[in-house]
């Protein structure tokens, strides 16, 4: 059949109108060189004169090993004298992996600005807490809480908020990754491509309790140095 084939194209009427042409027939334009007339002499069929071999692998761990080979073969030849060849399989895969690069760039950024804006409202919020219970404060400091008790008060809260506020997102999580998943699978075929492991459902949850403590760190140090006389004044 290959024989059939390169025969025929090489004595077709378009295979003979380009050996004995100075431009290009398909295009009308003139060649810049012997090279490009080469180029279209092979285009066209005119030339059956090998320039490539596509090797299709099994799987990427032979397809590595077509790589090591040719590599060891190359090495210590000229340029002239070596192999030249292109992977196709590993450009798609660096291109989509500098594009999911990209994206998460893009997400972190989001979710960078997310959390600190979370942490000045959590900060703001603590701050007018501070200040709707000075006649609280004046009281617990008149029945002899120290400084740091105070302190530790509005510490406990904003743990708590951080604490409930991780539980929720974590198991907001677990809930996406099973509608994710199954979409993944009926789209792609893979399964199991969204997870959140106990060790990272952890992490977020100390992360969280992390920035809500962080904010609400300088106005529970500011309800801890109230004077016990004036804050027992403020109605």
């Amino acid at each position: 059949m290959t024989d059939y084939i390169l025969n025929d194209a090489q004595h077709s009427d378009i295979a003979a109108a380009q050996k004995f042409a100075d431009k290009n027939v398909l295009l009308g334009t003139p060649f810049a060189d012997d090279n490009a007339k080469e180029q279209g002499l092979l285009s066209v069929g005119a030339d059956s004169t090998p320039t490539a071999i596509n090797i299709y692998s099994k799987d990427y761990a032979a397809k590595d090993k077509i790589k090591t080979y040719l590599d060891a073969y190359n090495n210590g030849k000229s340029k002239a004298d070596q192999e030249i060849y292109f992977d196709a399989v590993e450009t798609i895969t660096n291109m989509t992996t500098s594009l999911l690069d990209v994206v998460t760039l893009v997400l972190v950024a989001f979710a960078a600005i997310s959390l600190i804006v979370s942490s000045i409202m959590i900060g703001i919020i603590t701050y007018i807490s501070v200040i709707e219970r000075t006649k609280e404060i004046g009281i617990l400091r008149s029945v002899g809480s120290r400084k740091k008790n105070i302190s530790r008060v509005f510490n406990a809260e904003t743990l708590i908020v951080g604490f409930t506020v991780g539980v929720l997102g974590v198991g907001i999580a677990y809930l996406l990754c099973l509608p994710i998943n199954v979409i993944i699978f009926k789209m792609a075929g893979i399964s199991g491509l969204a997870d959140l492991s106990p060790i990272n459902a952890i992490i977020l949850r100390a992360g969280s309790m992390l920035l809500t403590i962080i904010p609400g760190f300088l106005p529970s140090r500011m309800a801890a140095k109230k004077d016990p006389v004036e804050a027992l004044r403020t109605e």
